[in-house]
């Protein structure tokens, strides 16, 4: 009809003080003044909505009103949480680092027993820590993947075996201080009753009901607060009537907001990989044949002669290939660093002394033959690294002592398609040798805590520099 109003798109239909049809015909100031009234309300809404986002912090709000200190009851759950973790051995979890776009998410499973963290990072704010996590209280690995899906997913439960990394990060943010997070989750003892805990509600998470407390925790805490916590920025923990924590959220130490959603019925046996030990099996002392086997070791080396080698190093990040001939007293090896592989180290070594000479990348994967004239003339120096005492290690093999009670069988395994037997035969000196007495690996640990491994196919070498001309005359036999 002409001269009719159009309806406003904002105001609810029908309303008799918005619409103007409640609006006697004499009083048409009247819908003007409301309307008017409801702008001016409107804008100071939008402005104090505004400020309020401004000053908005990702803390939630106490809930002051239903605050208060826990009951006894309460206490004894709270205490008791790190424990049943504990004894529970293993969860999955699924944490979330920051926010927006600058969130990481990792998913993947917590062993309180082992201890091991075992994670698939990624999320938007991933970058260069994209891939797989494998951690120990002491020791972080990473196998950076900076291809692989954005969206979050648990890792496969058999992890690669290759391209691990040993990453040192700054403690207390990012990946190490996920890791403490995580591990500090779990207790062997009762913790002390913390005064400062309070009840904050209740609610239900997954179907289970919860208490949802707010409570200080170590692994959160700031250096600087890490006698006195304040009581703002405490995480709030949501912990069933069994004293099992589903849900945390907080800040790690740096500030940077954290959520741990933990899965109380996915608890997979993890497997670390081998740079962490492999599974740790079942230590015993040896049988008569693992003890037999392991006693005629030097007379097999020398019988196979040499074998081919490829280096894996986590702790140095390098890996390599070449030969070791036992029949000769020589190994010789070329390393690539997988942060520098536009160079190549080659190691030539005989019992006791080791030299190195680095070279451009270039040709085959193994080290050049014959070796540089330069190599060839350098004087040794005694093992020094990792690589260098594993390589002495693995050449002296026909040195190795008689078997003894502090020689242990940690597990049996598979490599190169063969059963063996992982024999530690002192303290972080492994072999693993197969049913016929030929050694497939011998790995060393390194002072940080990664296994250094030598993989070894026995068979034919070609004459490598400073290997004695003649093979000298085997053992007799024990």
């Amino acid at each position: 009809m002409a001269g009719e109003r159009p309806a406003d798109p904002f105001a609810p239909p029908g309303h008799p003080e918005l619409d103007g049809t409640g609006d006697p015909p004499e009083q048409p100031t009247r819908r003007r003044a409301v309307l008017i009234a409801l702008a001016v309300a409107a804008t100071a809404s939008a402005a104090a909505l505004v400020a309020g986002l401004l000053s908005w912090s990702p803390e939630p709000a106490e809930p002051t009103a239903t605050a208060r200190p826990l009951t006894a009851a309460e206490a004894d759950r709270l205490a008791a949480l790190r424990v049943t973790n504990q004894r529970d051995v293993r969860a999955g979890v699924r944490v979330t680092v920051g926010a927006g776009d600058g969130r990481t998410e990792l998913v993947g499973w917590v062993d309180w027993a082992r201890p091991l963290v075992y994670l698939d990072v990624s999320g938007p704010g991933a970058g260069a820590e994209r891939g797989l996590v494998q951690a120990t209280a002491s020791t972080l690995l990473v196998r950076p993947d900076p291809g692989a899906t954005p969206a979050p997913a648990p890792p496969p439960l058999v992890p690669p075996d290759d391209r691990w990394r040993l990453r040192e990060l700054p403690a207390g943010r990012g990946l190490p201080a996920v890791r403490d997070l995580l591990l500090g989750l779990g207790a062997a003892r009762v913790d002390a009753t913390e005064p400062e805990a309070r009840w904050l509600g209740a609610e239900t998470v997954d179907g289970v009901p919860v208490d949802v407390f707010r409570a200080p925790l170590s692994a959160l805490r700031p250096a600087a607060q890490a006698t006195a916590p304040a009581r703002e920025g405490q995480p709030r923990l949501w912990v069933d009537r069994d004293a099992r924590l589903h849900r945390l959220a907080g800040r790690l130490p740096d500030g940077t907001p954290v959520t741990v959603e933990l899965a109380r019925t996915d608890r997979p046996t993890l497997r670390p990989v081998a740079a962490l030990g492999g599974r740790p099996g079942l230590p015993r002392a040896l049988s008569d044949a693992e003890a037999d086997r392991l006693a005629r070791l030097p007379a097999r080396l020398r019988a196979a002669g040499g074998a081919g080698l490829t280096l894996a190093a986590p702790s140095a990040g390098l890996h390599g290939t070449g030969w070791v001939s036992w029949a000769g007293s020589a190994a010789y090896l070329s390393m690539v660093e997988g942060d520098d592989p536009g160079r190549r180290t080659l190691v030539r070594a005989w019992p006791g002394s080791v030299a190195r000479l680095v070279v451009p990348a270039g040709g085959a994967a193994g080290p050049p033959l014959p070796a540089p004239a330069e190599l060839r003339r350098m004087g040794g120096q005694p093992p020094r690294d990792d690589v260098e005492r594993l390589l002495d290690a693995a050449l002296r093999g026909d040195a190795a002592p008689a078997p003894a009670a502090a020689a242990v069988r940690i597990r049996d395994d598979r490599v190169a398609d063969r059963t063996v037997d992982v024999i530690e035969v002192r303290a972080g000196l492994r072999w693993w040798i197969d049913r016929n007495g030929l050694p497939r690996r011998v790995e060393l640990r390194s002072a940080g805590g990664v296994w250094v491994r030598l993989d070894l196919a026995p068979g034919r070498v070609p004459a490598l520099p400073g290997a004695e001309r003649t093979a000298r005359p085997p053992a007799k036999r024990r």
